[in-house]
């Protein structure tokens, strides 16, 4: 008998279909992307992230303050949003300081994640409380809180945007989610900027804690997406 025929015959392997999701082709493209090209996005990420960070500083002393001499639930819970925000946004920025970020991505999600729910839950009992009427009574009106309302709105969809399409490029899931902790951050100021407004020439304050409530489904749904690591597709 012959060498080839006492060998054993390779079987052809079946031909692997390709994958035509979008999460897979978004991967692949990821992949692609060259190191220093990564370097490039990962410096964007921390500018953009440390410009958050700034601005909801200044965002989460002015509105907790003016809210205060207003007596308005809406704009601490706006303040206080913005102190959330800056806890997700340092945990992003503390990932990308280390030389391995994707090793710290999962950590940071779950502080994006727990941020989400935190405002939720804060948003939710005190939209109740308000409408309850067990809060500290009607809110006085706020220009001050309507000028903040109406600069947030036009500042953090820039921002939200411009971290989204580095994260995305990047493949950084964190980057991603905390952009969209930033998006929702203009959903609140909105809300803020609606309920204010409304309670300044109608004395509707029961508007803005309805609306809020929408605003902590939302939250809520995008905690849960950031608790299992889904922003990339």
């Amino acid at each position: 008998m012959s060498t080839d025929e006492s060998s054993p015959r390779s079987l052809p392997l079946a031909p692997v279909a390709a994958c035509e999701k979008p999460c897979c082709t978004e991967f692949v493209q990821q992949t692609a992307v060259d190191q220093e090209r990564r370097a490039v996005l990962a410096r964007r990420v921390r500018l953009l992230v440390a410009a958050t960070i700034t601005y909801n500083v200044i965002e989460a002393v002015v509105a907790i303050s003016a809210g205060t001499v207003a007596s308005s639930s809406a704009l601490i819970g706006f303040g206080l949003d913005s102190v959330i925000e800056v806890a997700s946004a340092t945990a992003v920025a503390w990932q990308f300081a280390g030389r391995d970020p994707e090793a710290r991505e999962r950590v940071a999600l779950r502080v994006i994640a727990f941020s989400f729910f935190a405002l939720a839950a804060y948003v939710t009992v005190e939209s109740v409380r308000t409408l309850l009427g067990a809060g500290a009574g009607d809110p006085e009106p706020s220009t001050v809180g309507i000028v903040l309302a109406a600069l947030s709105l036009v500042i953090m969809p820039f921002l939200s945007a411009a971290q989204r399409r580095a994260g995305r490029e990047l493949g950084s899931n964190s980057a991603v989610a905390d952009s969209r902790q930033t998006l929702l951050c203009t959903y609140l100021s909105a809300v803020l900027l609606l309920g204010l407004v409304l309670n300044a020439l109608f004395g509707w304050s029961w508007a803005d804690p309805v609306v809020a409530l929408v605003i902590a489904a939302v939250a809520i749904k995008e905690g849960r997406t950031a608790w299992r690591g889904e922003h990339c597709c």
